[in-house]
């Protein structure tokens, strides 16, 4: 028999409130990219080592925490001097979707944001609709409204062909974002030049549809 007994485990020093929250945060968001949202936050406890409690004494429940991911990964990334960059008419419109499209590649190439993104979207939480709804209420149809008149077309609400013009432009970008994250094919590196280069494209071709289309 081994009269040796085992040294207790090393207490694990208690964190303040506001860290382990974070910690909590911040391995939830790589845990949900990992997995969706379907993942348990049972799970998760453990990854982090622990007791279920804990997640709960943070956050009241799995949709609060949840929120909270969507708020930390989406829309604290969010700058404002985007919106004011597609209205600045001292630039071409060209160059001003140039300089949002690299920035903006900036925010979405990681890991996290678009597997999150794309297992939301598929399990049907309402993440990536509300994240879009700021796309078109801010990028798109501002770009749709700068593009008239830059054109001298009548000042009007876009309309949805319009919109559907600057969403082929949008997903063009992030497609790149999807092939590296989601089935992890190559990219141009950097990717900056291929946004150059898909926005020039696109701005060499809407200007005679937009003439051609308005009545």
């Amino acid at each position: 028999m081994d009269d040796q007994v085992s040294a207790p485990a090393p207490r694990r020093k208690n964190m303040r409130w506001e860290d382990r929250e974070k910690q909590i945060l911040e391995a939830a968001v790589r845990f949900f990219a990992e997995n969706g949202f379907e993942g348990q936050t049972r799970e998760l406890a453990k990854r982090l080592g622990v007791s279920h409690a804990v997640i709960y004494r943070h956050f009241d429940s799995k949709e609060a925490l949840i929120e909270r991911v969507y708020q930390h990964v989406y829309t604290s990334r969010w700058r404002s001097d985007w919106e004011a960059l597609i209205l600045d008419r001292s630039l071409p419109l060209e160059e001003r979707l140039i300089r949002f499209y690299r920035d903006y590649v900036d925010c979405v190439f990681e890991y996290e944001w678009v597997r999150i993104f794309i297992s939301s979207g598929l399990k049907s939480y309402s993440l990536p609709q509300r994240y879009l709804d700021i796309i078109l209420s801010r990028i798109i149809r501002p770009a749709v409204r700068e593009l008239r008149h830059d054109l001298d077309l009548p000042e009007r609400e876009p309309t949805e062909a319009e919109e559907e013009l600057f969403w082929g432009l949008h997903g063009g970008v992030f497609y790149m974002a999807i092939r590296k994250f989601i089935y992890a094919t190559e990219v141009p590196d950097p990717v900056e030049g291929a946004v150059t280069r898909t926005v020039r494209a696109f701005m060499g071709g809407i200007p005679s549809l937009l003439r051609k289309d308005d009545p």
